[in-house]
């Protein structure tokens, strides 16, 4: 089939780059605009207390008042507010409230703190839109006009909220976007150059891959708008990185293996179909594995990983394609000239550091597979002390944007929970009006629960049968003391319920607590499917029952060796109280499919080998040495393009960026270049049961076509031309 591929693309190079540019001109010209959604409450589904209480609360009080924005002052000399002062945040806040912004439907006066330093102005927005790019919108103009009425005055004023941290987050989001974007194409660029001496290969899949960005960004969106899919501002960062390390690793796949059958003497259009040939089927199931691997994410409770999981498979799917089309048919229309002004891709490279890995994992493969995986499990202790944190808003933007000051000194201006108090929603279950009386003592027994600063009766709705009790924890909404304390809060709010009713628990401490409870949901669920649909890709590429299973075994160390690595990392060194929530769940899917890629690409050479006539221990090794520099290339840019996501300077894509970088570089560098050579080699042929697809004879298809028949790999530089037919390729 991939031959056939080949052939089509290479007999008609130009009418496959007009399709391709075509595609990207109608997709990105008719392509819906990717709506965004901040509000950490749509990622899960109705089913969750806590939406529950969401969904009551509009019900039962539509006019509720709960701020999406906070104005905060202070003294510029940050000493106690004077008469004057008060007068002034007094002012300030009835001519906002005159001002009419979209959005904004009620301005009112806060609370000032206990220590006299603290006023606010509460703002509360249309709850429909909570969470949506048009209250970043009206956060901007209210942050700019509450600037503008306390010039003149000794106040110093900032605007948090949910909504201020909407805004922070697209404005950090759009930073972040241009850091990674500049740092992958350097990167990139640069590795490129170093490899192939060559600024054509440098430019050209940079190029190609804008191209491809264009068309999977486009149906990306047709899909959210299909699907009613909710998006988040850091998946765009995330696609970046997807699409130019993924789309690069392909390109040097099939580079590597073009240049070696120039060098085996074939015709250049010939060597792009051979090229195509052999690598296409390591491209097509590396890029299936890593499909399936984001397509399980479908799997997930949690609303940011359903529209993550469809939007990367998209990106991959789209890049497969144009790695086994369009960069054939540009190298080929090129030819040659694609390597200029270099030489050296006239002649095999000795490769003397891959050939001497080659021949230690040949002589001492139980050696190797020890140590190799003594250093996966020794990095893989790392797990027993990982701890998560649930603060989405905070771990997508740096602690200096306004809306994070604000969140800091509230904390310890007021009560930690203050600034986003629990509701516990008491109803009555046969639609008759509560028993007013038991209010005290219910509210009594919330307020004596640990970690409760204060409970107190709010309101009750018009018709009396439910009734809103404001609970105020000691900490701030998302560390695990507020998420362990609302689970304390939801105990007694349930057993403790008068006859006749029944409560729910909202609130933000409430979401979070129910998002952690959806993330071991999909470490029970994603993380077993996603591995058995690679096991199956595996096992159809390579014939095999047996195989399959190590080779997952080995990623699976990889990602506790990457996650390991992380908490000692982040947690350990830098004392942080925990690691974003989602972090497992991506890293997984990143390290374990992806990185299954560099496995396929070393085990599908390994296989090669073998059906020469070599042995078990001689295929490991000269797999290692012909395959090795590719892996090393593609490992060294795929890392290096994840890490520039350190660069956006939050620590939700810090921690990200390192901990796929790392377990990227453990998947390149420890597992396909010595634990799973080193395991093949001392499995021997058992690994191929029942396929036996590393026999000469299983080669069939070969032996009838005279240029596949001879292999991908001519005799390097150094080897012996003259050995025994069947001994080299």
């Amino acid at each position: 089939m991939f031959r056939r591929i080949g052939s089509a693309v290479v007999r008609h190079p130009v009418w496959t780059i007009v399709a391709w540019l075509i595609a990207a001109v109608a997709i990105v010209a008719t392509a819906p605009s990717l709506p965004s959604n901040s509000d950490e409450s749509s990622f899960l589904p109705k089913s969750y207390e806590s939406i529950q209480a969401a969904d009551l609360q509009a019900k039962a009080f539509p006019s509720a008042f709960t701020p999406s924005a906070i104005a905060l002052y202070q003294r510029t000399d940050g000493g106690r507010l004077t008469a004057e002062d008060k007068k002034d945040v007094a002012r300030i806040t009835t001519e906002l409230g005159g001002k009419h912004i979209d959005q904004v439907q009620k301005v009112v006066p806060g609370q000032p703190s206990k220590d006299g330093r603290y006023d606010l102005t509460l703002v509360q927005m249309d709850s429909k839109n909570a969470g949506q790019p048009v209250q970043a919108d009206a956060a901007k103009v209210l942050r700019a006009d509450v600037r503008q009425l306390a010039k003149g005055t000794n106040l110093e004023v900032r605007l948090g909220g949910s909504a201020a941290q909407a805004l922070d987050q697209q404005d950090s989001s759009k930073r972040g976007e241009a850091l990674i974007g500049i740092g992958t194409f350097v990167i990139i660029l640069v590795t490129l150059l170093i490899i192939f001496r060559a600024p054509i290969l440098a430019f050209l899949p940079l190029i190609v891959i804008g191209v491809v960005s264009a068309i999977a960004n486009g149906l990306i969106a047709y899909a959210t708008k299909l699907f009613g899919l909710q998006a988040n501002s850091s998946v765009s960062s995330i696609l970046i990185v997807v699409l130019f390390g993924v789309g690069t690793d392909y390109f040097l796949f099939l580079m590597f293996r073009y240049r070696e059958r120039l060098r085996g003497g074939d015709e250049p259009k010939e060597a792009m179909v051979n090229a195509v040939a052999r690598v296409g089927e390591a491209i097509a199931s590396a890029a299936g594995a890593v499909i399936i691997a984001f397509l399980a994410l479908v799997l997930s409770t949690l609303g940011f990983l359903k529209q993550m999981g469809p939007a990367l498979a998209i990106a991959v799917s789209v890049t497969l394609v144009a790695g086994l089309t369009l960069i054939p048919a540009v190298v080929s229309l090129i030819g040659p000239k694609v390597f200029w002004p270099s030489k050296s891709w006239q002649q095999e490279p000795s490769n003397a550091r891959f050939a001497a890995l080659g021949r230690g994992v040949q002589r001492r493969p139980g050696l190797t597979a020890a140590v190799s995986g003594l250093v996966l499990v020794v990095l893989s202790l790392g797990t027993l002390g990982f701890h998560a944190t649930f603060d989405l808003a905070s771990g997508s933007m740096p602690k200096t944007k306004e809306s994070m000051v604000v969140q800091d000194r509230m904390q310890s201006a007021y009560s930690a929970g203050a600034a986003a108090p629990t509701d516990v929603y008491l109803s009555s279950t046969d639609g008759k009006p509560l028993d007013t009386s038991a209010f005290d003592a219910y509210a009594s027994r919330l307020g004596a629960v640990d970690g409760v600063a204060s409970a107190r009766m709010a309101q009750v709705n018009k018709a009396g049968t439910t009734a809103d009790f404001t609970v105020t924890l000691k900490y701030e909404a998302s560390t695990d003391k507020a998420i362990e304390a609302v689970g304390r809060v939801r105990d007694v709010a349930h057993a403790d319920a008068p006859g006749g009713t029944e409560a729910l628990v909202g609130g933000m401490s409430s979401i979070y607590k129910d998002i952690d409870s959806a993330v071991n949901h999909d470490y029970r669920t994603v993380f077993p499917v996603a591995a058995l649909l690679i096991m199956v890709i595996l096992g159809l590429l390579l014939r095999s029952v047996v195989a399959p299973w190590y080779l997952m075994a080995s990623v699976g160390l990889g990602f506790g060796a990457t996650l390991g690595t992380t908490v000692w990392i982040f947690q350990e060194a830098q004392n942080k109280p925990g690691l974003m929530f989602m972090l497992p769940v991506i890293m997984y899917l990143f390290v374990v499919a992806i990185g299954t890629d560099y496995n396929i690409l070393m085990i599908a050479r390994l296989r090669e080998e073998a059906r020469e006539g070599r042995d078990p221990r001689e295929a490991a090794g000269r797999a290692l040495r012909h395959a090795g520099p590719t892996v090393a290339a593609a490992g060294f840019i795929l890392a290096a393009t994840f890490a520039t996501m350190m660069l956006a300077g939050n620590s939700l894509l810090t921690e990200m960026g390192f901990a796929v970088s790392f377990g990227i570089a453990v998947a390149a560098f420890v597992m396909a270049m010595f634990f799973t050579p080193s395991l093949t080699a001392l499995i021997g042929h058992a690994a191929w049961w029942p396929g036996h697809a590393d026999r000469a004879e299983a080669t069939a298809d070969a032996a009838a076509d005279p240029v596949l028949g001879h292999g991908d790999a001519t005799p390097s530089a150094g080897e012996d031309r003259n050995a025994p037919a069947g001994r080299h390729h």
